[in-house]
Protein backbone atom coordinates (compact mmCIF):
# COMPACT_ATOMS: atom_id res chain seq x y z
CA UNK A 1 0.00 0.00 0.00
CA UNK A 2 1.60 3.44 -1.17
CA UNK A 3 1.69 6.26 1.65
CA UNK A 4 -1.02 8.12 0.03
CA UNK A 5 -3.48 5.08 0.45
CA UNK A 6 -2.41 4.97 4.29
CA UNK A 7 -2.67 8.48 5.35
CA UNK A 8 -6.23 8.14 3.86
CA UNK A 9 -7.23 5.73 5.50
CA UNK A 10 -6.10 6.38 8.44
CA UNK A 11 -7.53 9.64 8.66
CA UNK A 12 -10.75 8.69 6.70
CA UNK A 13 -14.07 8.11 9.40
CA UNK A 14 -14.61 3.83 9.64
CA UNK A 15 -16.53 1.80 11.54
CA UNK A 16 -15.19 1.63 14.70
CA UNK A 17 -16.10 -1.48 16.73
CA UNK A 18 -16.79 -0.01 20.73
CA UNK A 19 -17.84 -2.84 23.62
CA UNK A 20 -20.92 -1.68 25.57
CA UNK A 21 -18.37 0.61 27.87
CA UNK A 22 -17.12 2.85 24.83
CA UNK A 23 -13.91 2.09 24.24
CA UNK A 24 -12.52 0.28 21.19
CA UNK A 25 -12.00 -3.52 21.37
CA UNK A 26 -8.43 -3.37 20.19
CA UNK A 27 -7.11 -0.58 21.88
CA UNK A 28 -4.67 -0.97 25.14
CA UNK A 29 -6.25 -0.19 28.48
CA UNK A 30 -4.91 2.32 31.30
CA UNK A 31 -5.10 0.03 34.46
CA UNK A 32 -8.22 -1.47 33.40
CA UNK A 33 -10.09 1.22 33.26
CA UNK A 34 -11.03 3.09 30.45
CA UNK A 35 -9.40 4.02 27.19
CA UNK A 36 -9.32 7.59 27.39
CA UNK A 37 -9.02 10.02 30.44
CA UNK A 38 -12.83 11.97 29.56
CA UNK A 39 -12.77 15.36 31.65
CA UNK A 40 -15.50 15.35 34.10
CA UNK A 41 -17.41 18.51 34.28
CA UNK A 42 -17.40 18.41 37.80
CA UNK A 43 -13.61 18.78 37.95
CA UNK A 44 -11.40 21.42 36.79
CA UNK A 45 -9.22 19.54 34.43
CA UNK A 46 -9.35 19.94 30.82
CA UNK A 47 -7.18 17.57 29.81
CA UNK A 48 -9.26 14.86 27.91
CA UNK A 49 -6.35 12.50 26.57
CA UNK A 50 -2.50 12.53 27.74
CA UNK A 51 -0.79 9.44 26.12
CA UNK A 52 2.74 8.62 24.81
CA UNK A 53 3.64 7.20 22.05
CA UNK A 54 6.60 5.23 20.65
CA UNK A 55 7.21 3.55 17.45
CA UNK A 56 3.72 4.32 16.45
CA UNK A 57 2.12 2.51 19.40
CA UNK A 58 0.43 3.91 22.80
CA UNK A 59 2.63 3.64 26.08
CA UNK A 60 0.61 1.21 28.54
CA UNK A 61 0.85 2.73 31.19
CA UNK A 62 -0.46 1.62 34.98
CA UNK A 63 -2.15 4.64 35.74
CA UNK A 64 -3.50 7.63 33.43
CA UNK A 65 -0.11 10.16 32.56
CA UNK A 66 -0.40 13.52 33.79
CA UNK A 67 1.90 15.66 30.81
CA UNK A 68 4.47 15.96 33.16
CA UNK A 69 4.99 12.53 33.68
CA UNK A 70 4.52 12.01 30.15
CA UNK A 71 6.93 14.69 28.79
CA UNK A 72 9.59 12.88 31.68
CA UNK A 73 8.73 9.63 29.90
CA UNK A 74 9.93 10.64 26.71
CA UNK A 75 13.12 12.14 27.71
CA UNK A 76 14.05 8.90 28.76
CA UNK A 77 12.79 6.58 26.19
CA UNK A 78 11.83 8.84 23.46
CA UNK A 79 8.81 9.10 21.20
CA UNK A 80 6.42 11.98 21.40
CA UNK A 81 3.46 12.97 23.63
CA UNK A 82 0.23 13.59 22.23
CA UNK A 83 -1.78 15.99 24.37
CA UNK A 84 -5.44 16.62 24.12
CA UNK A 85 -7.11 19.60 25.98
CA UNK A 86 -10.96 20.76 25.96
CA UNK A 87 -11.88 24.85 26.53
CA UNK A 88 -8.58 24.92 29.35
CA UNK A 89 -8.63 27.98 31.08
CA UNK A 90 -5.31 30.19 31.61
CA UNK A 91 -4.03 28.80 34.90
CA UNK A 92 -4.38 25.22 33.75
CA UNK A 93 -2.65 25.67 30.56
CA UNK A 94 0.11 27.34 31.91
CA UNK A 95 2.01 24.68 33.52
CA UNK A 96 1.44 22.97 29.99
CA UNK A 97 2.92 25.64 28.49
CA UNK A 98 5.73 26.44 30.76
CA UNK A 99 6.39 21.99 30.90
CA UNK A 100 6.53 22.24 26.63
CA UNK A 101 8.05 25.58 26.55
CA UNK A 102 5.37 26.95 24.32
CA UNK A 103 5.55 30.82 22.83
CA UNK A 104 3.22 32.83 25.64
CA UNK A 105 1.45 34.81 21.99
CA UNK A 106 0.50 31.24 20.96
CA UNK A 107 -0.34 30.20 24.17
CA UNK A 108 -2.77 33.34 24.49
CA UNK A 109 -4.23 32.64 21.60
CA UNK A 110 -5.24 28.90 22.27
CA UNK A 111 -6.77 29.81 25.85
CA UNK A 112 -9.31 33.01 24.38
CA UNK A 113 -9.87 31.15 21.38
CA UNK A 114 -12.19 32.99 18.40
CA UNK A 115 -8.54 32.93 16.25
CA UNK A 116 -8.14 32.89 12.51
CA UNK A 117 -7.00 29.91 10.98
CA UNK A 118 -3.44 30.29 10.82
CA UNK A 119 0.46 28.82 10.76
CA UNK A 120 2.85 30.71 12.89
CA UNK A 121 5.99 29.12 13.53
CA UNK A 122 7.98 29.55 16.76
CA UNK A 123 11.97 28.73 17.56
CA UNK A 124 10.90 24.83 18.80
CA UNK A 125 7.48 24.74 17.22
CA UNK A 126 4.50 25.09 15.38
CA UNK A 127 1.37 26.68 15.92
CA UNK A 128 -1.70 25.86 13.66
CA UNK A 129 -5.42 27.20 13.95
CA UNK A 130 -8.20 25.14 12.56
CA UNK A 131 -12.06 26.14 12.51
CA UNK A 132 -14.05 22.99 12.89
CA UNK A 133 -17.55 23.20 11.37
CA UNK A 134 -20.72 21.10 12.16
CA UNK A 135 -23.54 20.79 9.82
CA UNK A 136 -27.01 21.27 12.37
CA UNK A 137 -29.67 19.19 10.74
CA UNK A 138 -33.56 20.65 9.90
CA UNK A 139 -36.33 19.73 8.70
CA UNK A 140 -37.39 23.06 6.79
CA UNK A 141 -34.54 25.99 6.24
CA UNK A 142 -36.53 29.00 8.23
CA UNK A 143 -34.98 32.57 8.75
CA UNK A 144 -33.45 31.77 11.83
CA UNK A 145 -32.20 28.21 11.25
CA UNK A 146 -28.94 27.83 12.44
CA UNK A 147 -27.24 25.50 9.46
CA UNK A 148 -23.65 25.51 10.36
CA UNK A 149 -21.96 25.21 14.31
CA UNK A 150 -18.14 26.28 14.27
CA UNK A 151 -15.16 25.09 16.32
CA UNK A 152 -11.84 25.31 16.98
CA UNK A 153 -8.84 23.24 17.64
CA UNK A 154 -5.00 24.84 18.11
CA UNK A 155 -2.54 22.71 17.17
CA UNK A 156 1.52 22.50 18.96
CA UNK A 157 3.95 20.61 16.89
CA UNK A 158 7.30 19.87 18.41
CA UNK A 159 9.68 17.94 17.58
CA UNK A 160 8.84 15.46 20.69
CA UNK A 161 5.21 16.66 21.47
CA UNK A 162 1.90 16.94 20.21
CA UNK A 163 -0.87 19.45 21.99
CA UNK A 164 -4.47 19.95 20.65
CA UNK A 165 -6.66 22.50 22.46
CA UNK A 166 -10.21 22.51 21.42
CA UNK A 167 -13.29 24.98 21.83
CA UNK A 168 -16.77 24.10 20.93
CA UNK A 169 -19.11 21.20 21.54
CA UNK A 170 -18.04 20.10 18.13
CA UNK A 171 -15.03 18.54 16.47
CA UNK A 172 -13.81 15.53 19.08
CA UNK A 173 -10.67 14.48 17.93
CA UNK A 174 -11.00 11.53 20.01
CA UNK A 175 -12.37 8.88 16.76
CA UNK A 176 -9.33 9.93 15.00
CA UNK A 177 -6.71 9.13 17.34
CA UNK A 178 -8.61 5.63 17.71
CA UNK A 179 -7.77 5.57 14.06
CA UNK A 180 -4.18 6.86 14.14
CA UNK A 181 -3.65 4.33 16.89
CA UNK A 182 -4.54 1.28 14.17
CA UNK A 183 -1.98 2.69 11.96
CA UNK A 184 1.21 2.57 13.96
CA UNK A 185 3.53 2.47 10.50
CA UNK A 186 1.92 6.20 9.93
CA UNK A 187 2.10 7.36 13.64
CA UNK A 188 5.65 6.18 14.09
CA UNK A 189 6.30 9.17 11.81
CA UNK A 190 5.43 11.53 14.73
CA UNK A 191 4.01 14.80 15.88
CA UNK A 192 3.87 15.72 12.07
CA UNK A 193 1.85 12.93 11.08
CA UNK A 194 -0.90 13.54 13.77
CA UNK A 195 -0.90 17.01 12.27
CA UNK A 196 -1.33 15.88 8.59
CA UNK A 197 -4.33 13.78 10.34
CA UNK A 198 -6.21 16.70 11.68
CA UNK A 199 -5.78 19.15 8.96
CA UNK A 200 -7.23 15.70 6.61
CA UNK A 201 -9.78 15.09 9.02
CA UNK A 202 -11.13 18.93 9.00
CA UNK A 203 -10.97 19.55 5.68
CA UNK A 204 -13.03 15.99 5.34
CA UNK A 205 -15.79 17.82 7.46
CA UNK A 206 -15.62 20.81 5.19
CA UNK A 207 -16.45 18.78 2.32
CA UNK A 208 -19.02 16.84 3.83
CA UNK A 209 -20.76 20.67 5.18
CA UNK A 210 -20.21 22.08 1.64
CA UNK A 211 -22.75 18.86 0.30
CA UNK A 212 -25.24 19.58 3.07
CA UNK A 213 -25.25 23.58 2.64
CA UNK A 214 -25.69 22.81 -1.37
CA UNK A 215 -28.88 20.72 -0.62
CA UNK A 216 -30.16 23.51 1.46
CA UNK A 217 -29.15 26.32 -1.44
CA UNK A 218 -30.96 23.88 -4.22
CA UNK A 219 -34.00 23.72 -2.17
CA UNK A 220 -34.36 27.82 -1.99
CA UNK A 221 -33.58 28.02 -5.59
CA UNK A 222 -36.49 25.83 -6.45
CA UNK A 223 -38.73 27.36 -4.27
CA UNK A 224 -37.97 30.42 -5.61
CA UNK A 225 -38.23 29.92 -9.26
CA UNK A 226 -41.35 27.34 -8.74
CA UNK A 227 -44.14 28.09 -11.29
CA UNK A 228 -46.93 27.12 -8.66
CA UNK A 229 -45.59 29.71 -6.51
CA UNK A 230 -47.98 32.73 -7.31
CA UNK A 231 -50.13 32.70 -4.64
CA UNK A 232 -47.42 32.59 -2.08
CA UNK A 233 -47.19 35.66 0.07
CA UNK A 234 -44.63 38.01 -0.83
CA UNK A 235 -40.99 38.20 1.03
CA UNK A 236 -41.34 34.96 2.79
CA UNK A 237 -37.83 33.33 0.73
CA UNK A 238 -35.64 36.67 1.35
CA UNK A 239 -35.77 35.90 5.15
CA UNK A 240 -34.44 32.80 4.85
CA UNK A 241 -31.73 33.33 1.55
CA UNK A 242 -30.58 36.17 3.81
CA UNK A 243 -30.07 33.61 6.85
CA UNK A 244 -28.35 31.25 4.38
CA UNK A 245 -25.88 33.97 3.32
CA UNK A 246 -24.82 34.76 6.20
CA UNK A 247 -24.31 30.64 7.70
CA UNK A 248 -22.06 30.47 4.18
CA UNK A 249 -19.89 33.66 5.26
CA UNK A 250 -19.45 31.82 8.38
CA UNK A 251 -18.45 29.27 6.37
CA UNK A 252 -16.39 30.87 4.40
CA UNK A 253 -14.15 32.89 7.33
CA UNK A 254 -13.45 29.04 8.25
CA UNK A 255 -12.21 27.92 4.90
CA UNK A 256 -10.25 30.52 2.97
CA UNK A 257 -8.01 31.25 5.64
CA UNK A 258 -6.47 27.94 5.86
CA UNK A 259 -5.67 27.66 2.33
CA UNK A 260 -2.13 29.60 2.87
CA UNK A 261 -1.10 27.48 5.88
CA UNK A 262 -1.62 24.55 3.96
CA UNK A 263 0.41 25.44 1.40
CA UNK A 264 3.36 26.85 3.02
CA UNK A 265 2.83 22.87 4.98
CA UNK A 266 2.97 21.32 1.58
CA UNK A 267 6.00 23.38 -0.43
CA UNK A 268 8.24 24.98 1.72
CA UNK A 269 10.59 22.69 4.12
CA UNK A 270 10.34 22.52 7.74
CA UNK A 271 12.23 20.67 10.35
CA UNK A 272 9.38 20.27 12.07
CA UNK A 273 7.39 18.27 9.72
CA UNK A 274 8.54 14.85 8.42
CA UNK A 275 9.27 15.02 4.58
CA UNK A 276 7.58 11.95 4.05
CA UNK A 277 4.24 13.43 5.31
CA UNK A 278 4.95 17.21 3.98
CA UNK A 279 3.93 16.32 0.48
CA UNK A 280 0.72 15.02 1.38
CA UNK A 281 -0.41 17.97 3.15
CA UNK A 282 -0.80 19.09 -0.98
CA UNK A 283 -3.43 16.81 -1.55
CA UNK A 284 -5.20 18.66 2.23
CA UNK A 285 -4.62 21.90 0.00
CA UNK A 286 -6.06 20.96 -3.20
CA UNK A 287 -9.11 19.55 -1.71
CA UNK A 288 -9.76 22.43 0.52
CA UNK A 289 -9.12 25.03 -2.90
CA UNK A 290 -11.94 22.58 -4.08
CA UNK A 291 -14.43 23.40 -0.87
CA UNK A 292 -12.90 27.28 -1.09
CA UNK A 293 -14.35 27.68 -4.83
CA UNK A 294 -17.80 26.06 -3.86
CA UNK A 295 -17.87 28.47 -0.81
CA UNK A 296 -17.36 31.27 -3.21
CA UNK A 297 -20.03 29.89 -5.87
CA UNK A 298 -22.55 29.44 -2.94
CA UNK A 299 -21.84 33.43 -1.61
CA UNK A 300 -22.52 34.21 -5.20
CA UNK A 301 -25.24 31.97 -6.49
CA UNK A 302 -27.00 32.99 -3.25
CA UNK A 303 -26.51 36.87 -4.15
CA UNK A 304 -28.39 36.16 -7.80
CA UNK A 305 -31.09 33.85 -5.77
CA UNK A 306 -31.91 37.14 -3.24
CA UNK A 307 -31.58 39.97 -6.45
CA UNK A 308 -34.45 37.45 -8.56
CA UNK A 309 -36.38 37.11 -5.36
CA UNK A 310 -36.08 41.04 -5.30
CA UNK A 311 -37.16 41.37 -8.98
CA UNK A 312 -40.29 38.76 -8.71
CA UNK A 313 -41.50 40.99 -5.12
CA UNK A 314 -41.01 43.96 -7.66
CA UNK A 315 -42.67 42.40 -10.85
CA UNK A 316 -45.83 41.21 -8.32
CA UNK A 317 -45.75 44.75 -7.31
CA UNK A 318 -45.84 46.59 -10.60
CA UNK A 319 -48.51 43.70 -11.71
CA UNK A 320 -50.83 44.85 -8.91
CA UNK A 321 -50.68 48.18 -9.97
CA UNK A 322 -51.25 47.75 -13.24
CA UNK A 323 -54.19 46.09 -12.45
CA UNK A 324 -55.32 48.92 -9.83
CA UNK A 325 -54.97 51.29 -12.46
CA UNK A 326 -56.73 49.13 -15.43
CA UNK A 327 -59.53 48.83 -12.82
CA UNK A 328 -59.51 52.56 -11.87
CA UNK A 329 -59.59 53.82 -15.36
CA UNK A 330 -62.84 51.46 -16.02
CA UNK A 331 -64.93 52.63 -12.77
CA UNK A 332 -63.92 56.59 -14.32
CA UNK A 333 -66.52 56.08 -17.16
CA UNK A 334 -69.65 55.77 -14.87
CA UNK A 335 -67.68 58.25 -12.19
CA UNK A 336 -67.98 60.50 -14.68
CA UNK A 337 -71.12 60.44 -16.39
CA UNK A 338 -72.89 60.03 -12.94
CA UNK A 339 -70.84 62.92 -11.99
CA UNK A 340 -72.21 64.91 -14.70
CA UNK A 341 -75.97 64.06 -14.29
CA UNK A 342 -75.77 64.68 -10.42
CA UNK A 343 -75.19 68.46 -11.21
CA UNK A 344 -78.37 70.20 -9.84
CA UNK A 345 -79.03 72.44 -12.74
CA UNK A 346 -82.53 72.76 -14.23
CA UNK A 347 -81.85 73.45 -17.98
CA UNK A 348 -79.91 70.14 -18.89
CA UNK A 349 -80.33 68.02 -21.93
CA UNK A 350 -81.61 64.53 -22.07
CA UNK A 351 -83.15 65.44 -18.91
CA UNK A 352 -86.67 64.32 -19.48
CA UNK A 353 -86.00 62.10 -22.17
CA UNK A 354 -88.33 59.06 -21.78
CA UNK A 355 -85.71 56.19 -22.90
CA UNK A 356 -82.43 58.70 -20.95
CA UNK A 357 -81.80 56.26 -17.98
CA UNK A 358 -81.50 52.92 -20.15
CA UNK A 359 -79.68 54.56 -23.02
CA UNK A 360 -76.89 56.04 -20.18
CA UNK A 361 -76.58 52.83 -18.68
CA UNK A 362 -76.24 50.83 -21.79
CA UNK A 363 -73.73 53.15 -22.89
CA UNK A 364 -71.72 53.01 -19.26
CA UNK A 365 -71.84 48.87 -19.54
CA UNK A 366 -70.76 49.11 -22.91
CA UNK A 367 -67.89 51.11 -22.47
CA UNK A 368 -66.71 49.59 -19.70
CA UNK A 369 -66.77 46.63 -21.16
CA UNK A 370 -65.01 47.58 -24.10
CA UNK A 371 -62.28 49.30 -21.48
CA UNK A 372 -61.74 45.93 -19.79
CA UNK A 373 -61.14 44.09 -23.26
CA UNK A 374 -58.56 46.29 -24.47
CA UNK A 375 -56.81 46.00 -20.81
CA UNK A 376 -57.37 42.57 -20.93
CA UNK A 377 -55.70 42.20 -24.55
CA UNK A 378 -53.21 44.28 -23.70
CA UNK A 379 -51.92 42.06 -20.40
CA UNK A 380 -52.80 44.32 -17.96
CA UNK A 381 -56.06 42.72 -16.45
Amino acid sequence: MSMIRELRAAVRPSRVSLRKDGVHKDSPRLDGGAYDTTRDPSTPSAVVDCAVYRDGARVATATPLTPHEAMRLVRRDGGFVWIGLHEPTESEFAGIAGEFGLHPLAVEDAVQAHQRPKLERYDDSLFTVFKTIHYVEHDRLTANSEVVQTGEVMCFTGRDFFITVRHGGQGSLRALRHRLQDDPELLAKGPSAVLHAIADHVVDGYIAVADAVQDDIDEVETEVFSPGRKGAPRGTDAGRIYQLKREVLEFKRAVSPLLRPMLLLSERPMRLVDPDIQKYFRDVADHLARVQEQVIGFDELLNSILQANLAQASVAQNEDMRKITSWAAIIAVPTMVCGVYGMNFDYMPELHTKYGYPVVMSAMVALCVGIHRTLKRNGWL
